[in-house]
């Protein structure tokens, strides 16, 4: 053949091969049913021990005034606080039901997306006892919280972008719309995990995706499921970024950068660091899960906006716990390997060390009045359901003492919604008068009558707010929950003020309103 001939003919390009499919789903295991039930029984357990959290007297309230919105969250949690304090007042147990379950099912999803990911028995069980000894699981699944649903919402989404992912059937697109709307019905967070799906999928692929129209039809069932909320904030001027900027501040637990990155580190486990690792690393690197790129993709993008914005640490837990779910199957693989018997040894007994400190930590085991304070240092919502009737009783003690001529026209004044809810639960019986607060929507819960001139103020730690209030404010106590615990109340001071130099309508909205 000429020289020509052969220069003449056409290039053609070299055929590439398609890339491989993603591994079978594994058969399914009975060993993450065990672990959810262990989980789930072992919260209802402990349901009753301590007492309240702040959120849970907040969420009481708040179900006392039933609206499609507030400042700082959905109607969802609210309204079944409202639901089970009906069924069974004063019954933390109750209260406490639906996350210990909902906590189970965190794991049993965790173990199904390592499923979707190719674990068998063994991967699936692993995965499912990561996410049974998290702390984003067992905090999480201890209290009435708008954490607990969240997690859920974003592991169910997250299952069904995994599943859409392996089998290409956009059909999928439609649970995680449900997921997501019914999530932005308790906070809006869904919404970030939505922004981090669809990155992923604009960076990775399939871009296809963007455009399609279950995907499309996903997105409007997000909405119209999440509308009520989200015209609740539009007509409210979206409160919600009043608590965003205050967070990004830090002023509020688990908030600021340098918290959020470190959180990042514990709030799964420390134990389970290299395992997600080596999951994200696969899912962004294994050429057999290059489907699953979107995924891997998505929590950079989503635990990036959040160190970026000072959003909380946890925001973004539900998906490390879908990385997880992707090392434990990388670390089966790598446990059934050489030495399996070793490897599998060394993976035991790496986990041994954090089995009771993670229990310790997270769950109500050790007697209130001797907790160590190195407890509420590293968990801080454990301070949090300490002391509530012995704080109504320490403004108890300070109502006594006030003039009888006095106390018709006395008010309680709190810096908080914890405290304000711990008043409406525990006061009536002690005959203190209503506590009002600034904070977040109990701003909108009512304020002051006009005539109420005398002030208990409790929960402000500095007096010169106070003092542009009214003509005198004495200190007129301490509280004292009758226990060693460093919470945000315990030691406190308790102020009598009088005299208000404008009246409440005036300052009500603009001064004492804060958010956080």
């Amino acid at each position: 053949m000429s020289e020509s001939a052969t220069t003449d003919r056409p290039h053609q390009p070299a055929p590439t091969s398609p890339p491989p499919a993603p591994p079978a789903p594994g058969p399914r295991a009975l060993g993450p049913w065990l672990l959810a039930g262990a989980v789930s029984v072992t919260l209802l357990l402990l349901a009753g021990r301590y007492g309240y959290h702040r959120d849970e007297l907040y969420f009481l309230l708040c179900g006392r005034h039933l609206d499609w919105g507030y400042v700082d969250q959905g109607p969802l949690v609210p309204a079944l606080a409202r639901l089970l304090d009906t069924i069974a007042p004063g019954n933390l147990v109750v209260l406490r039901t639906p996350s210990a379950l909902l906590a189970g099912a965190a794991v049993l999803l965790v173990a199904a997306i390592a499923r979707e990911f190719g674990a068998g028995r063994g991967g699936q069980s692993f995965a499912a006892l990561l996410a049974a000894l998290s702390g984003i699981v067992l905090a999480g699944g201890h209290l009435l919280s708008t954490t607990t649903i969240d997690l859920l919402a974003w592991l169910a989404a997250a299952w069904c972008a995994v599943r859409l992912l392996r089998t290409g059937d956009s059909r999928w697109a439609l649970g995680i719309g449900v997921a997501l709307g019914v999530g932005m019905l308790n906070k809006l967070l869904p919404a970030l995990l939505a922004v981090g799906l669809i990155a992923g999928v604009g960076i990775a692929g399939p871009r296809r995706l963007l455009r399609d129209r279950w995907v499309l039809a996903a997105a409007g069932i997000a909405a119209l499921l999440a509308a009520p909320n989200l015209i609740w904030q539009a007509t409210h001027g979206f409160p919600q970024l009043s608590v965003a900027a205050s967070i990004s501040g830090g002023d509020s637990s688990y908030s600021g950068r340098l918290d959020a990155l470190t959180l990042q580190f514990v709030i799964i486990s420390p134990y389970a660091v290299p395992i997600w690792i080596a999951g994200l690393v696969a899912l962004l690197r294994r050429p057999a899960w290059r489907a699953y790129r979107p995924v891997g993709w998505a929590w950079l993008v989503v635990v990036g906006i959040v160190l970026i914005a000072g959003g909380k640490g946890y925001y973004d837990a539900p998906l490390l716990l879908v990385l997880t779910a992707a090392g434990a199957v990388v670390t089966a693989a790598w446990a059934s390997r050489g030495a399996p018997r070793l490897r599998r040894s060394l993976l035991a007994l790496g986990a041994v060390p954090f089995l009771l400190p993670t229990v310790v930590l997270l769950l109500p085991v050790l007697p209130a009045e001797r907790l160590p304070g190195f407890v509420v240092d590293v968990n801080y919502d454990a301070g949090e359901t300490i002391g509530w009737p012995a704080f109504t009783d320490s403004v108890a003690t300070v109502h006594r003492g006030l003039p009888p001529a006095e106390r018709p026209r006395t008010v309680i004044l709190t810096g908080n919604y914890g405290e304000a809810g711990a008043l409406a639960r525990y006061g009536p019986a002690r005959g203190l008068p209503h506590a009002y607060s600034g904070h977040n929507s109990m701003v909108d819960f009512g304020r002051p009558p006009a005539d109420a001139d005398v002030v208990i103020v409790v929960g402000w730690e500095r007096s010169a707010p106070l003092n542009a209030w009214f003509d005198e404010c004495a200190p007129a106590g301490r509280v004292d929950q009758r226990v060693e615990v460093d919470n945000d109340e315990n030691g406190g001071p308790i102020f009598v003020c009088r005299g208000l130099r404008r009246p409440w309508a005036q300052i009500w909205d603009t001064e004492v309103r804060h958010a956080g």
